[in-house]
């Protein structure tokens, strides 16, 4: 999977990355590689948590996996 990343200088000192594809998946770190980094984590921990949202059905329904 490929996304863009965007990195920019924190308002006090180090840098700030997010995912604009990612609603909330934000990191920052004092250098832009740990930045770039954390904001690895960051995307691993949100796709995980919207995995786990997807798995569970909000109500009755039939589940079906699906590759593409």
């Amino acid at each position: 999977m490929t996304l863009k990343i965007i990195i920019e200088p924190g308002e006090d000192r180090g840098f700030i990355a997010h995912v604009p594809a990612l609603r909330g998946c934000w990191s920052q770190g004092t250098s832009r590689a740990e930045a770039l980094a954390n904001i690895r984590q960051a995307i691993e921990g949100w796709l995980e948590a919207e995995q786990d949202k997807a798995e569970k059905p909000t109500g009755p329904a039939d589940v079906e996996l699906v590759t593409v």
